[in-house]
């Protein structure tokens, strides 16, 4: 028996070796991407629907006259619809494909190689999500970032000349700017000191600056603002403005479309955290509370200026506060939110007042006096607030170890430099693809519809249809 005992240890010491050497050699397992993470990205995606579609579009429609009111909704809708199509074919991988200052790659042209199981980053290390929620996610970011700007050149453009202009202006503003922002090679890619600068190099150009912008307050809103106003110059002012009322038909409608775009706005500020954790928490906390400053300092200082606090001047507060803490959400504390909140109410109110004025184009929805102005002193206050000794959390100074900038070595004039050159490239970016996209669509089809369909109205004359039967 003790015979046979010995070549039986010897077997199973063996067989434990080699063993232990598979072992040794096996891989270790990919993270699985945490179920409340992808839970709350998809509500997060769903809930940015909400704010396009119905949100943003009974927000502008109800701003217009009664006879472009389905014109609004139509185009808020099918330039929607368009986007998130393009962004399947092309626009995806030439956003998030790859590294490049600019631009990504084709890699992922048609979502190619994308399946179920394939997993992007986030901003943790050993923290990925599915591919296909960023994917989701980052498509209705696209798509409401080209319905915003239709309100600049509501009532007077073809519809035709609507969707040609959002093709070319979504692939040659939103999409290098999407890249230029957002587009790194995440947290796992910083295995050691000795890597870091090669991965920061191979990332979008303003991400590589250091710029911060949570949401998009230069991708979405700025980007946006300025297409609007170059878009209402070029498209030339409504006829009769001035001598006619242009006022909005439905403030009910209007109201009801801000309060959609409030709530479809925590999907939006707190989805881009890409994770169910704390910096999801601030930022959901600051979607709460800034755009209620706002909503709050714009109706005060109506009522000081003009006598009588008014429905519109409410919703419009709590969109510029909105728009103003997008590029801040996850970046700035409660209280810094908050100033950001009551600063953006009163100075979108003079972004449409007296700025319009001054610049003297019809943006008759006033896409650059609240997203383009609501966006620039988000994104430069942001620099300001996300500073420790201001109540802010910093930033990561070192994704190797993962360390947060220390209180005494963060410099506000510093980071209000690197936001205002993000500001800037994205303003110029943005108004010369803008200029172009709508010098061209003019040569190929025109921009505006002829005089006689503007006074009859585009829902009967571009859709044969009317949003109301008297």
């Amino acid at each position: 028996m003790r015979r046979l005992m010995v070549p039986l240890a010897l077997v199973l010491a063996t067989m434990l070796a080699g063993l232990s050497g598979a072992w040794a050699q096996a891989p270790a397992p990919l993270p699985t991407p945490d179920k409340g993470d992808t839970a709350w990205m998809a509500v997060s995606t769903v809930i940015v629907i909400l704010m396009t579609i119905p949100g943003l579009a009974l927000f502008y429609g109800g701003l217009v006259r009664s006879k472009n009111m389905l014109s609004v909704l139509m185009q808020v809708m099918v330039v929607f619809a368009l986007i998130l199509v393009l962004w399947v074919v092309y626009g995806y991988t030439l956003a998030f494909g790859g590294g490049g200052a600019f631009y990504g790659n084709f890699s992922k042209l048609f979502l190619m190689g994308v399946t179920p199981e394939s997993l992007g980053a986030t901003f943790s290390k050993g923290t990925p999500i599915y591919e296909f929620t960023f994917i989701a996610f980052q498509a209705t970011f696209a798509a409401i970032t080209c319905g915003l700007v239709v309100g600049s050149f509501a009532e007077r453009m073809k519809f035709s000349a609507v969707l040609l202009f959002a093709v070319l202006w979504f692939t040659f503003s939103y999409l290098p700017i999407a890249h230029m922002v957002w587009y790194w090679d995440g947290p796992d890619a910083y295995t050691g000191a000795d890597v870091a600068d090669a991965v920061t190099a191979n990332a979008g150009l303003i991400w590589q600056w250091g710029a911060l912008d949570f949401a998009g307050g230069t991708v979405v809103h700025i980007n946006a603002g300025v297409a609007g106003l170059v878009g209402s110059y070029m498209v030339g002012k409504r006829i009769g403005l001035g001598r006619e009322s242009m006022a909005p038909h439905s403030l009910t409608l209007t109201m009801v479309g801000a309060a959609l775009l409030w709530v479809g706005w925590f999907g939006f500020n707190a989805g881009s955290a890409l994770e169910a954790n704390g910096g999801m928490t601030l930022a959901f906390a600051n979607t709460l509370f800034a755009p209620a400053a706002a909503t709050l300092s714009w109706t005060f200082a109506e009522w000081m200026i003009k006598g009588k606090p008014s429905m519109l001047g409410a919703a419009s507060g709590a969109v510029a506060g909105l728009v103003a803490i997008t590029p801040a959400a996850g970046n700035v504390g409660i209280i810094g939110g908050l100033v950001i909140g009551l600063l953006a109410g009163v100075v979108c109110l003079w972004g449409v007042s007296s700025l319009k004025r001054l610049l003297g184009a019809d943006d008759a929805l006033d896409v650059f006096g609240v997203h383009g102005v609501g966006g620039i002193l988000g994104a430069i206050l942001t620099g300001v607030f996300n500073a420790p000794a201001l109540g802010g959390p910093g930033y990561v100074a070192d994704w190797v170890t993962g360390a947060v900038i220390a209180p005494e070595a963060y410099s506000i004039a510093a980071q209000v430099w690197v936001q205002c050159k993000g500001v800037l490239l994205t303003i110029v970016w943005s108004a010369v693809v803008s200029l172009i996209a709508y010098k061209v669509v003019d040569l190929v089809i025109g921009l505006r519809v002829p005089e006689d369909e503007e006074r009859e109205g585009l829902d009967i004359t571009s859709h044969g249809e009317t949003a109301y039967h008297h």
